[in-house]
């Protein structure tokens, strides 16, 4: 479910495609292209001519036009197979690559003069690796490398200028190619002043204060059935001496306690001294532990090496062996490579299908839409929705900075790279991705008591919403959006967001200013939607342990749910607030569905009685 989106990206980003000689033999089209480089990076020089490049050819994918209706199938409340998730053998037979995309770029290849020898085919016909020079791969692609450098790590990367071209009937068979014009980048963040005074609910949230707003009481009974996860990204890592200090003030039963711990690619909490920052990990942690309760297991998933670091790629090659070895797997611009050659690096195979996947899983990072290529992000986007097919529940938290990008950054309409001072709204992603449930933040107001309605976070952060760039709008939420659009549609200038009918979030909020968390010895405050997404996660973690001690499955892709009639009355909605960026107020919190805190905050009570009366 896609808009056409390298186009609308193009019109809205002013990334136009670059026209580059073509051969004189076979017609080229441009395939991906970019105008603008993610922040700190910049060419520092061509790449020599003879650097051999391992050239990763993702392959277009079968039936990726019925997953929208495969996955609504399993998930809208409706249908007669609800909750009848698919194996993990069906989604990768499913979608697996055809033949004709295989033998197509082969023959490619082999016209272009790449021999077979040098040409491998993974697993499942998901990829082909072929091993050539820049000279070749800039004839290939009709395009020229360089090596970049980003202005703070001084990471090298070797990727190509603007765009690259392939010949029309080729393009069609293939989803990307890698190393191409795509960037690594490091994600996620909290804010965290210092705690001062006492414990008030509207100053310092902790778990009784969540446990008050969201009427979230419960005793698991199903533990054995149920499973609930977080992954982190190393070097950000869990202290546990600082769980210990939580758990005394918070949990008691709990010190001593620890999460399942599950090591993707060389994850470690064990990292030199002055590397680690334990802050977004032990608010996941401390958090999602306190509210399951000692009886529910919480699995830790640390991904990469401190070295190499992690990505969004290599965590879903863990959990879901479709990614790597049926789809065209990781793109090395964005996902580190391993075995990592560095000393004290992760030496082992990056993990493939290996880890099984949480019934639930929350996800504190995120980066800016226009900082990806959209074939990247629509590549990704359709793994969670084959997760979501599986029965996993996917829970993406939405940025802090309301409808601008990360820190601040805002697009420019005339296509100058993205800034301070850009008028036009950045979306995030993966929170506009269709197929996950993307979570947004909301506070209770200085001064009123955890009774009260809350309104959307404005106190250090603001919650992020609005309108995706890439992907369409889902059927799900048309109703829901059109309501707030037709009434409630700011009147900025034209160009400032999206207005052509596009993926709107988020879907729901949680609390995320104020809260509690131990740090290195001492209790801090932290804001964000990163706290609001384990918090959410852990609820819809105790409603999935209702379900499976009645016989039922877990409640999987949950969107379609929660847009329905029939779960309104589950939410509190929010009806006061912003998200301001960009220059302007951003959108206002309203009656009904709205995109800062979308259909409002999780009443667990009603909720879990909800689900309880579907099969």
């Amino acid at each position: 479910m896609l808009l056409p989106s390298r186009l609308l990206l193009a019109l809205v980003l002013g990334l136009t495609s670059i026209s580059t000689f073509a051969s004189p033999l076979v017609p080229r089209v441009p395939h991906e292209s970019r105008s603008i480089l993610p922040r700190g990076w910049a060419p520092v020089r061509r790449a020599e001519s003879d650097f051999v490049l391992p050239l990763r050819i993702a392959l277009a994918q079968s039936n990726l036009e019925s997953l929208e209706s495969f996955l609504l199938d399993v998930s809208d409340p409706s249908s007669p197979n609800y909750g009848d998730h698919w194996t993990p053998a069906k989604v990768a037979t499913t979608f697996r690559p055809p033949s004709e995309s295989v033998d197509t770029v082969r023959g490619w290849l082999a016209e272009s003069g790449i021999g077979a020898e040098r040409v491998s085919l993974a697993s499942g016909a998901g990829w082909l690796v072929a091993n050539v020079t820049v000279a070749e791969a800039e004839e290939l692609l009709e395009t020229e490398y360089y090596v970049y450098e980003h202005a703070d790590s001084g990471h090298e990367q070797v990727g190509c200028d603007k765009a690259y071209h392939l010949p029309e009937h080729v393009s069609k068979h293939v989803d990307i190619i890698t190393p191409t014009i795509h960037f690594d980048k490091k994600m996620g963040g909290t804010v965290s002043p210092k705690v001062k005074g006492a414990v008030k609910c509207d100053e310092q949230i902790t778990p009784d204060c969540l446990r008050a707003l969201y009427n979230f009481h419960y005793d698991p009974v199903a533990t054995h059935k149920n499973s609930i996860g977080i992954p982190e990204n190393t070097p950000e890592i869990y202290n546990p001496s600082d769980l210990d200090i939580f758990f005394s003030n918070f949990s008691a039963s709990q010190v001593g306690q620890r999460p399942d711990f599950v090591s993707i690619d060389g994850g470690t909490i064990d990292v030199p001294p002055g590397i680690g920052d334990n802050v977004e990990s032990n608010l996941d942690l401390q958090y999602a532990m306190a509210l399951v309760g000692k009886k529910q297991p919480v699995t830790l998933y640390q991904v990469g090496d401190y070295i190499e670091g992690a990505s969004f790629g290599i965590f879903l090659d863990a959990i879901d062996g479709s990614f790597c070895t049926y789809e065209g797997g990781d793109d090395p611009a964005y996902d580190p490579v391993y075995p990592d050659p560095a000393d004290g690096g992760y030496k082992g195979s990056v993990e493939c299908g290996t880890v099984t996947p949480a019934n639930v899983i929350s996800i504190s990072y995120s980066y800016d839409e226009w900082e990806l290529s959209p074939a990247y992000m629509e590549r990704q986007c359709n793994e969670y929705a084959k997760l979501g097919l599986m029965g996993v529940t996917i829970l993406v938290s939405t940025s802090d900075f309301g409808v601008s990008g990360r820190f601040g950054v805002c697009l420019d309409p005339t296509g100058a790279p993205p800034s301070l001072n850009g008028t036009t709204f950045a979306p995030s992603f993966p929170c506009s991705c269709p197929y996950v449930t993307s979570v947004g933040a909301t506070q209770i107001n200085p001064g009123a008591k955890v009774t009260d309605p809350e309104s959307a976070c404005m106190q250090v952060i603001y919650s992020g919403g609005g309108f995706s760039n890439v992907f369409a709008m889902p059927s799900w939420q048309k109703n829901a959006v059109e309501n707030y659009v037709s009434k409630h549609s700011p009147s900025y200038p034209a160009g400032t967001y999206n207005t052509s009918g596009s993926r709107a979030y988020p879907d729901l909020s949680a609390n995320g200013a104020n809260y509690v968390v131990a740090v290195q010895g001492s209790f801090q405050l932290v804001y964000g939607t990163s706290a609001s997404s384990p918090v959410t996660a852990s609820i819809l973690s105790a409603v999935n342990d209702a379900r499976l001690a009645k016989g039922k499955k877990p409640i999987g892709f949950i969107n379609p749910t929660i847009y329905s009639p029939a779960f309104q009355h589950a939410f509190n909605d929010i009806t006061s607030g912003s998200n301001p960026g960009c220059g302007t107020n951003g959108f206002t919190a309203e009656a009904g569905w709205d995109p800062v805190t979308g259909v409002g905050t999780p009443n667990f009570a009603r909720l879990v009685a909800a689900y309880q009366s579907l099969p």
